[in-house]
């Protein structure tokens, strides 16, 4: 038996190039935000948002941190810079390379 495809493969071509273009994308988003995490593991021994008397976390806002100010695996550390990349992308603003860029950044 011959199947017909339904999907042409101009159709076939572009789609596969937009996935590699959406992952070319994610795989440079994800290249600066482990570039920002060793950059402020240098710059910082805890969490610079993280308040050490209270144990809270300043990007949860108002939550309590459940990792002692460690941030190297930390979900909400990661979903900042990932915000941050974002906004700097979408204003059309070059990217930090340091991360006391951020925290001093004008954003």
């Amino acid at each position: 038996m011959v199947y017909k495809s339904i999907v042409s493969d101009d159709e076939l071509r572009k789609a596969l190039e937009e996935k590699q273009a959406r992952k070319q994308v994610s795989d440079e988003k994800q290249k600066w935000v482990n570039r920002m995490i060793r950059s402020a593991r240098h710059h910082h021994k805890i969490c610079p948002y993280f308040d050490k008397k209270t144990g809270m976390c300043f990007l949860a806002l108002g939550a309590k941190c459940d990792r002692d100010g460690k941030f190297e695996n930390c979900p909400v550390f990661r979903q900042f810079l990932e915000r941050k990349y974002e906004e700097y992308k979408s204003k059309g603003f070059p990217l930090p390379m340091d991360f006391a860029d951020i925290t001093i950044g004008f954003i």
